[in-house]
């Protein structure tokens, strides 16, 4: 068997499926091995679920054989961020509280993920709660990047992102509230898309924030990210944050090219505020779109400043934290004050913070959330592609900088879009002298997923990132 296997993308996975060259029970052994090889050190799994996975495989070659339609995912082994509901299977978001729950249904894109096929191998390391972008968890271990074992993977969806970089899945589902799906996805060198808010239902995704919360799809390509889009976007009746916008053909429009799309590059004193190598990277980038034939320009971020000289960024930034404080604690009351000790020490903090938010502070914040909405629903009037850092370094050491520091610096210039509820997707744009992958960040209007994903698909082939993977790792 080709060992490179395990770096396929969905299609050529699915293709080996349908035409009976590998079996899923096969296939699925073979993600096992080598989780049983290589997480010991990453730590990515928080639980592995081999007997329900082998099982399932087996159903599903079973009903490959008999010939009958399978699922666009059928057999495909993946793996989920820990809170995601899951029938039968523990759910620990990351958190003592949880550490023994057993949920009785899925969550609703878990549930689209089972009715195309899928395979759920386990539930993945995260950030406690979802709160941090570190992936340092006191219950469950830090886990560590692929890339460097000395370094964070990014958070919170960091075990997601570590096991797709490290080939122990063919895909993932994250959450983003203030840059947790696309932050580890640009610190490990993967594919991390958040939907516009309402896309995705979140429905049996334990929150952080009801405001800000996003479920999305990780992947190591970008068509493998579109083919998880298109199973599970869609209105959901019963979560009250879904939107009922007709589902877009991402797939099938992802290879149409961008020739004459207008593309801005975010170029002002905000966003220069970053490493120069991630800097550069950046700049390349934005030539390769040229070469592709679209219009790029450098342009000051949107907006004018609002007060006290800070842009809109900045304080879109500042709200989208502390809405995102606020609301954790407000989910979080009970435990916060009956059980403080039950939370890590970081975590723990950040909740105390939000819980002291005034009323007027957080309307404040919401205002804030209105306005910058606006701003950006005028810049893309004009624009069809905003182009930016995903983050502003590439992945520090564990032992660096604490928690809450790292947290402000990282989602600098992801919370802004989550506030706004815009689509936002990283994927790989190069790599600094130490080897560490850059992110490159794409945003574009409301419902525009199938713009986004078809931009990153014609930026992935022609700059061809997505063809490397850690060197600690080959032959592991």
């Amino acid at each position: 068997m080709n060992p490179n296997i395990v770096y396929q993308s969905l299609t050529e996975t699915t293709d080996l499926l349908r035409g009976g060259m590998i079996g899923s029970e096969e296939l699925v052994r073979l993600q096992l091995e080598r989780i049983e090889r290589i997480n010991p050190q990453l730590n990515c799994f928080i639980t592995l679920s081999s007997e329900q996975a082998l099982e399932r495989a087996h159903a599903q070659d079973s009903l490959l054989r008999e010939g009958r339609e399978p699922g666009p995912l059928a057999g495909v082994p993946l793996a989920l961020k820990d809170l995601f509901q899951t029938r039968g299977m523990r759910t620990t978001a990351g958190s003592t509280f949880c550490q023994d729950w057993l949920p009785d249904e899925d969550a609703a894109c878990v549930q689209s993920l089972e009715n195309a096929g899928a395979v759920l191998l386990g539930k993945l390391n995260m950030h406690e709660i979802a709160l941090g972008v570190t992936n340092v968890n006191p219950h469950y271990g830090v886990c560590r990047n692929p890339w460097d074992l000395e370094r964070i993977p990014g958070g919170s969806s960091g075990g997601s992102a570590a096991a797709l970089a490290a080939g122990l899945c063919f895909g993932s589902l994250g959450s983003d509230t203030g840059g947790s799906i696309r932050i580890p996805s640009s610190l490990c060198g993967t594919v991390g898309l958040k939907p516009t808010t309402g896309r995705v239902s979140l429905r049996g995704v334990v929150p952080l924030s009801w405001n800000l919360d996003h479920a999305g799809p990780m992947a190591r390509y970008v068509e493998d990210a579109a083919r998880l889009l298109q199973v599970i976007a869609g209105y959901d009746p019963d979560d009250p944050a879904s939107v009922p916008m007709p589902v877009d053909d991402y797939v099938g429009k992802i290879k149409m090219g961008i020739k004459g799309w207008r593309i801005a590059l975010a170029s002002d004193d905000y966003f220069s505020q970053a490493d120069p190598q991630v800097l550069e990277a950046v700049q390349a980038a934005a030539q390769v779109f040229a070469g592709l034939g679209a219009h790029v320009a450098a342009v000051p971020f949107p907006g004018a400043p609002l007060a006290a000289q800070q842009a809109t960024v900045q304080l879109a930034a500042l709200a989208n934290s502390q809405m995102t404080t606020s609301d954790g604690a407000a989910f979080h009351r009970e435990r916060l004050q009956a059980h403080p000790e039950g939370f890590g020490e970081d975590v723990l903090k950040r909740l105390q913070q939000g819980a002291a938010l005034t009323s007027s502070e957080y309307i404040l914040a919401r205002r804030t959330q209105a306005v910058v909405t606006r701003q950006f629903e005028r810049f893309f009037e004009h624009w069809d592609i905003l182009l930016t850092p995903t983050t502003p370094i590439a992945a520090p050491l564990i032992a660096g900088p604490d928690a809450l520091e790292q947290a402000r610096l990282l989602t600098r210039f992801t919370s802004p879009f989550n506030l706004s509820g815009l689509p936002a997707i990283s994927i790989p744009c190069g790599f600094t002298k130490e080897n560490l992958p850059v992110g490159l960040q794409l945003v574009s209007r409301p419902w525009a997923e199938a713009d986004l994903l078809r931009a990153a698909y014609s930026y992935e082939v022609a700059a061809g990132w997505h063809c490397y993977h850690p060197p600690s790792l080959e032959g592991s």
